[in-house]
């Protein structure tokens, strides 16, 4: 899918933005396959809350995989962003108050402005990195690492990105060992870690699974042993992130249920899940 999308609109490059992180790490490979290593340009984007594991990570999955890579860091462009804001935006710079998410992602849309010059630049397509798990709870930012043309990962969950990289490794380490074994991370403050915002991804995909694909509610889901509040507020989150998967990138279909076409609900979600019906779902007239 990835090399149909590309080559039938024109487009003999692919640019990614390389985290050192699973996700970046499986659609790079998956772009290698696709159109060859020549025609792959990765590019690290490390702002001053990156570690250096994830940088040689990056480096070392260019490497293995034989595609040029270029190092842009964003700290001065964070520094000067966050400047122009003023006291509009919590940067943290002051030392005085935490970074807040409008901060957080300000480094998230710089690297898509980054990314999205140099397609300009070189008429070459951005490939975006987010997986089926982010996209269905709203882990991702607009204009920021949804920035791209196309989304290889759009319709694979989180657990199946990992199934991805190991099938990648199969003949040989192409994706570095230490980017599959160590905890997934945003990097945008210190020490986060997905799981701070998010259920452990092998308790989000199934309740995904079973939400998106298999359109149970939320007493089914229940009754498949998933905790009743845990279904609630990621079914709430599901609900709130429609106007974000609207204006992401397509992306090819793997799964029985992707979004769009095959899950067509309101742009827009005017109640609060808590309020909802016992069974999670508004009922028949109700605010949408």
């Amino acid at each position: 899918a990835t090399r149909d999308y590309c080559v039938g609109n024109g487009f003999r490059e692919a640019i990614i933005g390389l985290s050192g992180g699973i996700d970046s790490a499986v659609t790079t490979a998956l772009a290698v396959e696709a159109l060859g290593p020549d025609a792959v340009l990765g590019v690290a984007m490390p702002s001053p809350y990156s570690s250096q594991h994830s940088v040689d990570d990056a480096r070392a999955l260019a490497e293995a995989l034989g595609i040029r890579m270029e190092t842009l860091p964003i700290g001065a462009g964070l520094t000067a962003v966050a400047g122009t804001l003023g006291g509009l935006v919590v940067t943290g710079f002051d030392g005085e108050r935490p970074a807040g998410i409008a901060y957080e992602n300000l480094q998230s849309r710089l690297r898509g402005l980054l990314l999205m010059a140099l397609a300009n630049e070189r008429g070459s397509i951005v490939l975006t990195t987010g997986n089926k798990s982010e996209y269905a709870v709203g882990y991702a930012t607009l204009y920021g690492d949804m920035a791209g043309g196309f989304a290889p990962l759009k319709d694979v969950m989180k657990g199946d990105v990992y199934a991805l990289a190991h099938h990648a490794n199969r003949a040989g380490v192409l994706i570095p060992l230490s980017t599959i074994d160590k905890p997934p991370s945003a990097e945008l403050r210190p020490d986060q870690l997905d799981a701070d915002s998010l259920p452990d991804y092998p308790r989000l995909d199934a309740i995904l699974t079973g939400l998106v694909e298999a359109l149970l509610d939320v007493d089914e889901l229940v009754a498949a042993g998933h905790d009743r509040p845990e279904v609630i507020r990621v079914t709430g989150l599901v609900d709130r992130a429609e106007h974000k998967r609207r204006q992401a990138a397509p992306g090819p279909k793997v799964s029985r249920r992707a979004f769009g076409r095959d899950r067509r609900v309101p742009i827009t979600s005017g109640y609060d899940v808590a309020e909802r019906p016992e069974d999670g779902r508004v009922q028949e007239g109700g605010p949408v």
